[in-house]
């Protein structure tokens, strides 16, 4: 009997949902859940998401990743303090931080603070991730988990280059694919995240990635999809990597991830577009939340809806 695409997968792959609607990734089992401004206020501009918190840690078994603020991805202390924050947060409603990661845009500064975190047991994601540098840092400051993002890399040469990419020529796969083998020979522990994917050949290239993070979409295609697949990428092969190994020190990294245009552009636009969306979606909470005052008040009476939240075991 054969079995489905992602279930291969899951063979070798740890399957992430990447999307706000929590709900629509249930019926795909992921281990872990990871979102972004942008997922979380598409979900909230409907009404019947008004569950959305504490779906989060209800149907999600392992770890869920809580975004740092946008705007703080060039202030180090500032992004430890609001870090240490959310974690307080969890710990008061009974979810203890093991089951929490701080998501923080790689930027120099998210990753120096990422170091410091990880030394106080804080576990850190670092999101848009757009070439070496930024995942050699990251693996030197001892970082949990990267998230390279094949799909808006290969969103850039697309419209640069103006070329159609076959999935084993993707630049998103090639970058991702060079990364996991870097880490695996020179013994890294950060594990490899790859997101954002525009279509299933890019999560098919990267069969065997530690985590993959996809959304309802694209799942429901690998679901549906009976073709049998090869593991592409292994610790056993990592060894192919012919990059000698390297560190960076601030100036170094600067330098080099200016000298990479695709990188340079993408991160900045991931920045200025979570930042955004992270300011749309406050303020439209807030108004929600105006708006129950302003009716219970009307009723003589001030209600507060009570914050509940399940956990699972």
């Amino acid at each position: 009997m054969m079995i489905s695409v992602l279930d291969q997968i899951k063979q070798w792959t740890t399957i992430v949902g990447d999307s706000g609607d929590f709900k629509s990734i249930i019926k795909f089992n992921p281990q872990d859940a990871t979102t972004n401004p942008t997922l979380i206020l598409e979900a909230t501009k409907n009404s019947r998401y008004d569950y959305l918190i504490n779906s989060t840690v209800e149907y999600v078994k392992s770890r869920v990743s809580v975004e740092i603020d946008a705007k703080l991805s060039f202030d180090t202390d500032a992004t430890i303090i609001k870090a240490r924050h959310f974690i307080s947060l969890f710990k008061e409603i009974g979810i203890d931080k093991s089951r929490v990661m701080i998501k923080i845009a790689s930027t120099w500064e998210g990753i120096q603070a990422a170091k410091i975190l990880e030394r106080e047991g804080i576990q850190c994601n670092m999101t848009l991730v757009f070439s070496f540098v930024q995942a050699v840092a990251c693996a030197e400051a001892g970082v949990t988990i990267i998230s390279p993002y094949a799909g808006r890399i290969l969103d850039w040469y697309t419209k640069n280059t103006h070329k159609t990419y076959k999935s084993f020529e993707d630049p998103g796969v090639i970058s991702v694919t060079k990364i996991y083998n870097y880490y695996k020979k020179y013994g890294y522990k950060t594990s490899i995240m790859g997101a954002s994917f525009r279509n299933t050949g890019e999560i098919e290239e990267l069969a065997g990635c530690d985590f993959l993070t996809i959304s309802p979409k694209l799942l429901n295609r690998l679901q549906n999809s009976y073709k049998k697949i090869e593991r592409k990428l292994s610790p056993d092969t990592a060894h192919r990597c012919s990059k000698s190994k390297t560190t960076y020190d601030e100036k170094t990294f600067k330098w080099n991830l200016n000298e990479d245009a695709m990188a340079t552009e993408k991160l900045s636009e991931g920045i200025r577009l979570f930042a955004k969306d992270g300011r749309t979606l406050m303020l439209m909470l807030k108004q929600r939340l105006i708006n129950e005052v302003a009716l219970a008040n009307e009723g003589n009476e001030l209600f507060v809806r009570p914050f509940q939240v399940k956990v699972s075991s």
